[in-house]
């Protein structure tokens, strides 16, 4: 009777267990179900409407984030540079391309949390469309590190992970089928302090 209800417990604990760690790697993954991956950068377009998948809805009850609908615009998160290493707050790196047509884009980082990094108190914490310095082609090139640097330069502080998110709004792109087809900038790592 003692082994049976042991290996009830075990294979309850297991199952639950199990079960829990699956759900919160998956929550986890920022490239998860219903993701779109284009370079560097990883959307979920479907996000804050009626086709959202239960992980999605899961992971935005659970960060309490607001999503914007289709026609409002589009967020893209990045966690790796161009070569695939993480981004890190103790390296320097340049954001550079073409951004795809909207209305106004804005780009800051974020830590692990998602929580906006606040590079210094004189600097807002991000870039927009409006402020931007832009080449001959249209494209951009934002500096983003602890050290100022001349042009469009985003700071950052501190130590340890963060993602860089780059958001669109109002775009064509959030309400076409063709969001896969889009070109955006990117990630190159150009040193690191720590």
């Amino acid at each position: 009777m003692l082994k049976t209800i042991f290996l009830v417990a075990l294979t309850l604990a297991i199952a639950i267990g199990g079960g829990a760690a699956s759900v919160w790697y998956v929550l986890n993954l920022q490239n998860g179900v219903g993701a779109v991956t284009i370079g560097d950068w990883t959307a979920f377009p479907d996000l804050g409407t009626p086709d959202t998948d239960p992980y999605s809805k899961a992971r935005v009850a659970r960060e309490g984030i607001l999503t914007l609908g289709r026609a409002e615009g589009l967020a893209f998160v990045a966690e790796n540079d161009s070569s695939g290493a993480e981004l890190r707050r103790g390296c320097s790196y340049t954001v550079q391309g073409t951004v795809p047509p909207s209305r106004f884009w804005t780009i800051h980082a974020a830590d692990e949390s998602m929580n906006v990094i606040n590079g210094l108190k004189q600097r807002a914490p991000a870039l927009h469309s409006y402020e931007m310095l832009r080449e001959q082609d249209n494209s951009v090139s934002i500096a983003v590190s602890r050290t100022p640097a001349p042009g469009n330069w985003l700071a950052v502080d501190g130590t340890g992970k963060m993602f860089l998110i780059l958001t669109l709004y109002d775009t064509t792109i959030a309400s076409s089928t063709g969001v896969a087809d889009v070109k955006l900038p990117r990630i190159i790592k150009v040193g690191c302090n720590a």
